[in-house]
């Protein structure tokens, strides 16, 4: 009977669990277009005051440098 009952749960289980990627599927998303979304690579941005991971407070001009200054956004998951 013990065999029996495992190969039970264990037909139960797989079945469930093939059920996982279709619950899983989402609506086709809507296209974004970047080109409306903040500054675009080669483009200045607008001059700015923000604190760096130290306290400083900085802004475009206290960054850049003799070839100019590239920006590097990440998001983090803990913000």
């Amino acid at each position: 009977m013990n065999e029996s009952w495992i190969a039970v749960c264990a037909a139960i289980l797989g079945g469930m669990l093939s059920q996982i990627p279709l619950m899983a599927q989402e609506a086709p998303r809507e296209k974004i277009d970047v080109s409306k979304l903040g500054p675009q690579v080669g483009r200045q941005v607008p001059d700015f005051s923000l604190k760096d991971q130290a306290g400083t407070t900085r802004n475009l001009n206290s960054i850049m440098g003799p070839k100019g200054a590239m920006l590097v956004f990440v998001r983090s998951a803990d913000w």
